[in-house]
């Protein structure tokens, strides 16, 4: 890595000269050299215009070299050829950095080439440090420099590095709109010289910024950026663009740079622990929680609202993102309903409706009894609530959501914001920041299985369920209950082949999460050996289990591929089915698709072909095409026995296994309404 001292004068000047300064409003050179003079910049600043005697009321000097002093930075603001010179005088009086907007270098072809060789060779001749060609400039208002366009100088704890000037004015301006300013915006531009590792490893070391937020196209010194990552202490989020193949072309012609493929950058992106975002909005949210928000205990939230709709919403994110939605505890929710209306919800959430609007410290009540036993709290002012901004606490676990609250949101705010206090507009989006504390630690597991308040639904037994399908036509497995062990070695040699053997219980539809399957038995001693370890492993996982038996069936034939077929009945919509990948991995995989039931053979074609892993199907690779028309046979009939059991809620055959000819329903399981 280059010694970032060097960088300095280029981000913190104590003086500065605009090359190619105008006194025409509207230029650039006039625009950038009033920025910097109403930006309040503290040290001395000289125009560079061998035609002027003064420009914006300051002394003007015909060349670098006639200043009363070497300026530690120029700002470059003069026709393309006459740059490389440009930099060779500043060299020679001394400056340390050039920030060079003008534009038509690498990005305008074989010629522009040439004059950003001839620019760079200048600069490492004088060891000038330079920021461009071809960019937007720099913005630092805690320097108080405003080398830039437009002229904004609140004062924040982001730092945007960008190579498109447009995308980090763009991000600079929501952040001032909100109040929150940056701690710098940085337009790296072509990159002649100072790149986004160089901005990585000096910002990481600025006092003033909290979070580094990059836009790339592409990447100049590959082993350099991994470099910056991994020494990086703070928080890194980058909007990595040029993801597809067009993408990529459009960005190494912008930049002129490798854009990359994006697999390799997902791979770099986890390994050094960046925050990776997707859209221009999440690199913005991303970084403003990462800057304002307190990370939380654990993931824990009590969401409170005046909008039914916008915390469902956030339940929906937020279990999405992995986060745990606990109800309050029984002394929690008496004490919260000495506080709120008899109307009011004090569930998770805690709706406190419309209400709030004419008794907002309701809300204050609410967070103030809730702190203890959440992680976090989601506030989210889903009306029109006065006096916002006095209800949020800074530096709390709180994750503030306004929407909903026209011109008081709109006042509320900035106020809010000026305390410090991020707001999202949307529960999505401020989940989605909250949850950039926990992106890089293991999604927690689902909690041991409990029984069920309410049993709704009943399992039918696997031997009614199979015969229930070989009514219909569908090949499936035999599955004769065994009550013993001795029953369970009798009715295996009713077999050929060797047997399964599968835990049946009315509370235990998933077989395999507590290790109630085995297979391929096939003397009596591994039967009744196993007979008893599985009604043994199950109950260790399941203590309160109801254990009926072990249901014995032969072994399917290997060599099929394993799908899943099934029938999902919504209380609107009637019958859905099911079709994707199947077998113990359908909840990883999640290649699953779904089709409205009466469904034509053209919706039951579509339907399997739209999964993902339909060319396994079709024959991919040299393998075998499978039995397509025998899939698109036990849909109709799995149909048939939907329409025809009407007390059915569930069927789900996992795995059926397809062959290159015909099909086998390895372990099929029902759902009914009606108790068996």
């Amino acid at each position: 890595m280059r010694n970032i001292n060097s960088l300095t004068p280029v981000f913190c000047p104590r003086s500065v000269a605009v090359i190619g300064a105008s006194t025409v409003a509207g230029k650039l050179g006039h625009d950038i050299l009033y920025n910097l003079i109403h930006a309040g910049f503290p040290g001395p600043i000289y125009p560079i215009n061998p035609k002027a005697d003064q420009v914006l009321g300051l002394a003007a000097y015909k060349q670098i070299g006639d200043a009363p002093s070497s300026p530690d930075l120029a700002v470059i603001v003069i026709p393309a050829r006459a740059v490389a010179g440009a930099i060779e005088q500043c060299g020679q009086a001394g400056v340390k950095g050039a920030i060079v907007i003008t534009g038509g270098f690498a990005e305008a072809g074989e010629e522009g080439e040439k004059l950003q060789e001839e620019l760079a060779q200048a600069a490492r001749r004088h060891n000038v440090r330079v920021i461009g060609p071809n960019c937007q400039g720099i913005n630092n208002p805690h320097h108080n420099l405003c080398a830039s366009w437009p002229l904004l100088t609140t004062r924040g704890a982001m730092a945007f590095i960008s190579q498109s000037g447009t995308v980090g004015a763009a991000l600079m301006d929501w952040a001032s709109q909100e109040l929150l300013g940056v701690s710098v915006f940085v337009s790296l531009g072509n990159r002649a010289d100072i790149d986004e590792a160089d901005a990585i490893q000096y910002f990481n070391q600025d006092p003033h910024t909290k979070v580094i937020a990059l836009y790339i196209e592409g990447v100049k010194r590959p082993v350099y950026f991994l470099d910056a990552l991994a020494e990086a202490t703070k928080p890194v989020v980058i909007l990595k663009a040029g993801r597809t193949k067009q993408g990529r072309l459009a960005a190494e012609s912008h930049t002129k740079s490798l854009a990359g493929q994006d697999a390799v950058y997902d791979a770099i992106f986890r390994k050094y622990k960046v925050h990776r975002a997707e859209t221009i909005e999440e690199l913005y949210d991303f970084a403003k929680g990462l800057a304002y928000l307190s990370k939380p205990r654990g993931r824990r939230l009590l969401n409170i609202t005046s909008s039914g709709g916008a915390a469902i919403l956030a339940i929906d994110a937020a279990e999405r993102l992995g986060f745990q939605l606990p109800p309050p505890s029984p002394v929690l929710q008496a004490k919260l309903r000495e506080i709120v209306p008899p109307h009011c919800a004090v569930g998770n959430p805690v709706d406190l409706t419309g209400d709030v609007m004419s008794d907002p410290g309701l809300y204050a009540k609410v967070i103030d009894a809730s702190r203890v036993e959440y992680d976090n709290l989601v506030v989210i002012f889903g009306d029109p609530v006065p006096g916002a901004h006095q209800i949020v606490t800074p530096n709390a676990q709180e994750l503030v959501i306004f929407l909903g609250g026209a011109e008081v949101e709109r006042q509320e705010v900035p106020l809010i914001h000026r305390r410090g206090i991020p707001v999202f507009p949307t529960p999505e989006r401020g989940l989605g920041a909250l949850h950039q504390f926990f992106r890089f630690e293991p999604m927690p597991t689902v909690g041991p299985i409990e029984p069920s308040a309410i049993q709704e639904l009943s399992l039918v037994p696997p031997s009614e369920a199979a015969a229930l399908l070989a009514k219909h036509g569908i090949p499936v497995a035999a599955c004769p209950l065994a009550t013993t062990a001795d029953e369970a070695v009798t009715l295996a040699a009713q077999f050929d082949s060797p047997v399964a053997l599968k835990i049946w219980s009315p509370d235990l539809p998933h077989k395999t999460d507590v290790g109630g399957v085995r297979l391929n038995l096939t003397t009596e001693d591994e039967i009744r050996s196993e007979c008893q370890d599985l009604v043994k492993t199950a109950l260790t996982h399941v203590p309160w289990a109801r254990i009926d038996g072990v249901t014995v069936s032969p072994m399917a034939k290997p060599g099929g591929m394993e799908v899943i077929l099934g029938i999902l009945t919504d209380p609107q919509y009637g019958s859905t089915l099911m079709f994707g990948l199947g077998g113990v991995f359908t909840e990883i995989y999640r290649d699953v698709q779904f089709c409205l039931l009466p469904a034509a053979d053209e919706e039951l074609w579509e339907l399997i072909r739209s999964i993902k892993g339909y060319p396994l199907l079709a024959g991919a690779r040299g393998f075998p095409p499978l039995d397509q028309e025998a899939l698109l046979l036990t849909m109709k009939a799995l149909a048939r026995v939907a329409t025809s059991n009407p007390q059915l809620d569930q069927i789900e055959l996992n795995p059926l296994l397809v062959y290159e000819r015909g099909v086998f329903a390895v372990d099929a399981r029902m759902y009914s309404r009606v108790s068996s």
